[in-house]
């Protein structure tokens, strides 16, 4: 693309000279100013904005029409247009450095707030991919962390409702609650009862209730109808072939065991962070087997409610199953080329996942 502006150049100048003298094609150069300017520097821009202006002056005096009128039009008009080229590159230009520095800011607060996972904490291999609905944020509403604790591995993925600032704000709240409580709480369902708690009142100052220090406050959970957050913990006990999951409203797991694909369904499903006073349903943890070869696959609801142009969900469990034979880093990426082909580029949501695999 950037030899686009000197390639039509030479078309043109070739098409002038090889016309008729009743036609003249020279006029086209003023858009090669204009491609330049979209496509390269501003200094190429100007040499071939100046470039464009000789060459023209040199096909209007080889067809004799050198100082006539309409030829001093033309190049008054080329030259015009190379000025404007020259500003709108300038601004360009701007722009993009603008958009840099952005997006740096972006990454750093992506790194600040939800950490790289680790490729390897113990006998369990990790791999992640984070996939937000706006293409420029890098962040959204969904998260995921992995620590190593007193009490094994933790791990937590989650997905807060809605978009924007305030879906970045309530998972960085939660984010932050889990690695303060990972460490602190022996207990996983005590974990997720702490979680839940700092939901709620996360959302009740959001919602300007500051005053709504009791979590059990009706009036703050209320307010979280319309504001909560699925969640899924595990944790994987030192020297135990077996896992606790603690499920939150979230879509189940699934686990690759022997090359077959199938999801563990919680035998008693936990309310969503922040609902948990109005449905009254505490957190349990389910404890199964997860032995070396196994692989657990944890995903966010973007990659199982994306849409084709045809309405057609994406089939992750079927996905899933076509590369579980491969290396974890490998099927994880694979994961991720299929979503973004079956929605074309253009995802709705968030999307996340985190592929795991104990090792002998």
């Amino acid at each position: 693309m950037a030899a686009a502006p000197a390639l039509l150049v030479l078309v043109v100048a070739g098409t002038d000279l090889l016309t008729p003298d009743w036609l003249h094609v020279s006029p086209v150069m003023a858009a090669v100013p204009v491609l330049a300017a979209a496509l390269l520097p501003w200094r190429a821009t100007a040499v071939l904005a100046l470039g464009v202006l000789v060459v023209t002056a040199l096909l209007q005096w080889e067809a004799g029409s050198w100082g006539h009128p309409d030829s001093n039009v033309a190049l008054v008009s080329v030259f015009v247009v190379g000025l404007t080229s020259l500003a709108a590159c300038s601004l360009r230009q701007r722009r993009e450095r603008q958009l840099h520095r952005i997006r740096s800011v972006a990454e750093t607060a992506q790194c600040a707030l939800m950490h790289p996972l680790p490729g390897r904490i113990g006998p369990l291999a990790l791999s992640g991919v984070y996939l937000p609905a706006e293409s420029e944020a890098r962040i959204g509403g969904d998260f995921y962390e992995a620590l190593r604790t007193p009490y094994g591995t933790r791990i937590v993925i989650g997905d807060v409702r809605g978009k924007g600032l305030q879906a970045v704000g309530a998972s960085a709240t939660l984010l932050g609650a889990f690695r303060d409580l990972a460490h602190r709480e022996q207990s996983l369902t005590k974990v997720a009862e702490q979680l839940d708690e700092r939901a709620r009142r996360h959302i009740a100052a959001l919602d300007g209730d500051p005053d709504a220090e009791d979590p059990g406050d009706r009036g703050a959970g209320a307010l979280f109808t319309e504001r909560f957050a699925t969640a899924l913990l595990m944790e994987f006990p030192p020297g135990e072939p077996v896992v606790r999951i603690v499920h939150c409203g979230h879509p189940e797991p699934y686990v690759v065991h022997a090359g077959e694909v199938r999801s563990y369904e919680p035998d008693q499903p936990g309310a969503p962070l922040g609902l948990g006073d109005l449905l009254a349903a505490r957190p349990a943890a389910q404890t199964v087997p997860f032995v070396p070869g196994d692989r657990l696959v944890l995903y966010t609801d973007g990659f199982i409610e994306a849409r084709d142009r045809r309405g057609r969900f994406h089939d992750l469990a079927a996905q899933v199953s076509a590369h579980a034979g491969r290396p974890l880093e490998a099927m994880v990426a694979a994961l991720r080329r299929d979503l973004v082909r079956h929605v074309r580029g253009d995802l709705d949501d968030d999307a996340a996942l985190v592929a795991l695999e104990r090792l002998p």
